[in-house]
């Protein structure tokens, strides 16, 4: 069953309903307040073909809408008897990732693995630059979103097995009754993440997001769009929420939601079933009158505002605020812990979690964060073609972009602070003295070269990495710090395939060898050029190979895989060059 509250969703309605039918919802129920724009009238009319329920949220004084409809819906009927319950909002959609593609084989899988409830984390869905209303679907139009390791976008809503007397409804998660705190039912809580994997023991009792260890989108995510175009987030602000939060839909809220920075069509699996189901409501007589002048009265009324000065003003601000880079975006602050009061309502269930070893509470870091082969950039493919803003950082001189589409989480961190791969900035010129051309394998975007090109004014590199959009943000960065003098710095996205001449050798690396001379071989990022790439070329002008790592086991692992094939090539290591984050093989003779 899903459960959600609404105020005046009229003109969205019937694609939210038809949505969460068509991933596999069975019995949908809507409470609704203050509705002036027919959506209480759908809701009757669905309830009336035998497709959902519709509720009237009776709000006790001083008690806001969200929590009096969730109070109600602990004790309706209903939800009771339902197997499986989400609460969600009327601007979430929920996604199934998992292969099946419905709700029915995600639980499938979720009971398979002996647990009983999933945690499915948001994705911020942002305007994607659209400004005008349109009477599109929302999950059509609006497919751009925060990178999904954006840790503001991570709140959670919770489908679990529900059974009133052990549990009370929360928007975010149940929680358990406090009579049941100090018995054998936590022991029976278990939770999975929005990938399959278990969640960790302490949020059985506490907490509203995911954390880096807990996060997972590979069965499910949802799909946040609280904002929607310019127009919509107009129509927002003149209906109010649902919970009557003043001047909730400002600049500030836009600034934090209008996230682009990458594409997400993940929901476009359930776009055919979904777009079936709807045009079947809409054979009803009363549902499509219903529907259609609810999207009249909307754009008559946004017809007349855009005619002012105060629409223009509010456009205005909106687009400015929607410029903010993500680094820069605030979100509401949290209010601080007190580690007192927690440890006052700790039950002792939590209290004997709390005393375990922490490897053993805690899950492992949730991938993506920080590569074990030090690879600082995002995995898969990358996605620049949309225009949109970033800070640019000095690091080490050298101004860079803190673009989340590019770098990995702890990466983007770094660029942030001014450390970004500090420990081969600083070292490279060290450990280039006496080199005068350089061919860097796997550069990325070729943040140490420049800095070697800062420091040492007779160098001269080419910066290789096969992957093309990196070398194009590359040649960005070159040319806003002044280093695009291609005499002294030349990029390439060429791979280094495996294409033979009648040799048997490999064609690529083989020219950049004898065409460039280089006299110094840094390999970067050591995936691209396995060893026995290396075993066949010709290396006489090379007197140095350089292969930076980022821990004592990477270290390990190149120096098992290449120290022999070096050696064989007349190159010795020099150990003592681990110190400072590089293997060195030089060529003594």
């Amino acid at each position: 069953m899903a459960v959600s509250m609404m105020k005046d969703e009229a003109p969205f309605l019937l694609e939210w309903f038809a949505h969460h039918l068509a991933v596999g919802f069975t019995d949908i129920l809507v409470y609704t307040n203050d509705c002036t724009d027919g959506t209480v009238e759908m809701l009757q009319r669905l309830e009336q073909l035998g497709l959902g329920y519709h509720r009237e949220n009776n709000i006790p004084k001083g008690i806001k809408p969200q929590p009096s409809a969730i109070k109600h819906a602990q004790v309706e009927p209903l939800v009771q008897a339902a197997d499986w319950v989400l609460l969600f909002d009327a601007d979430e959609f929920l996604c199934i990732n998992h292969p099946s593609g419905t709700i029915e084989g995600m639980l499938d899988d979720t009971v398979a693995l002996g647990a009983n409830g999933v945690v499915i984390t948001w994705r911020i869905f942002g305007s994607a630059g659209l400004v005008d209303w349109s009477r599109a679907p929302v999950t059509e139009q609006y497919t751009r979103a925060a990178p999904p390791l954006w840790n503001k976008g991570w709140g959670v809503k919770t489908l679990f097995k529900f059974d009133p007397d052990y549990w009370k409804l929360g928007i975010h998660r149940p929680s358990i009754k406090n009579k049941h705190l100090e018995t054998g039912f936590p022991d029976t809580v278990k939770w999975l993440n929005g990938s399959g994997q278990p969640m960790e023991d302490y949020f059985k009792f506490r907490g509203w997001r995911s954390i880096r260890r807990t996060l997972g989108y590979d069965w499910a995510q949802m799909n946040h769009y609280a904002i929607k175009s310019i127009d919509s987030y107009a129509v927002r602000k003149f209906r109010g929420n649902v919970n009557n939060k003043k001047d909730k839909y400002n600049a500030d809220y836009w600034a934090l939601q209008d996230r682009n920075e990458v594409e997400d069509t993940a929901i476009l699996r359930h776009a055919d079933r979904r777009r079936q189901i709807m045009d079947e409501l809409l054979t009803d007589p009363v549902l499509a009158k219903l529907h259609y002048a609810a999207l009249e009265r909307v754009e008559a009324t946004l017809a007349d505002y855009k005619k002012t000065r105060d629409y223009e003003e509010f456009r205005d601000g909106l687009i400015e605020a929607g410029q903010v880079p993500i680094t820069q975006v605030e979100a509401k602050p949290p209010k601080a812990r007190d580690p007192a009061k927690i440890a006052q309502m700790m039950s002792w269930v939590e209290k004997k979690l709390a005393d375990q070893p922490k490897d053993d509470r805690r899950s492992p870091d949730v991938a993506g964060w920080a590569a074990q082969d030090g690879n600082a950039y995002l995995a898969g493919p990358i996605d620049l073609s949309a225009d949109i803003a970033v800070d640019w950082v000095p690091n080490h001189d050298i101004e860079l972009p803190a673009d989340p589409r590019i770098f990995a989480p702890e990466a983007l961190n770094a660029v942030l602070s001014g450390r970004f791969d500090r420990r081969h900035a600083r070292n490279i010129a060290g450990y280039l003295q006496g080199c005068s051309r350089v061919l860097d394998l796997g550069a990325g975007i070729g943040f140490v070269p420049m800095r070697a090109l800062r420091l040492m004014p007779d160098v001269v590199f080419i910066a290789q990495d096969q992957r093309t959009e990196l070398i194009r943000m590359a040649k960005q960065v070159a040319e806003r710090n002044a280093l695009a003098d291609t005499s002294r710095l030349k990029f390439t996205d060429a791979p280094l395939v495996f294409e033979t001449d009648d040799d048997g050798h490999a064609s690529r690396l083989a020219a950049y060898l004898r065409d460039f001379r280089p006299d110094c071989l840094r390999i970067s990022y050591s995936t691209h050029v396995p060893p026995d790439l290396l075993a066949n070329q010709d290396m006489g002008d090379v007197r140095r190979v350089l292969m930076p790592f980022v821990s004592p086991d990477q270290a390990a692992r190149l120096r098992k895989d290449y120290a022999p094939v070096l050696q064989h090539l007349g190159l010795t290591e020099m150990p003592e060059s681990d110190s400072s984050g590089t293997l060195r093989f030089d060529r003594l003779s």
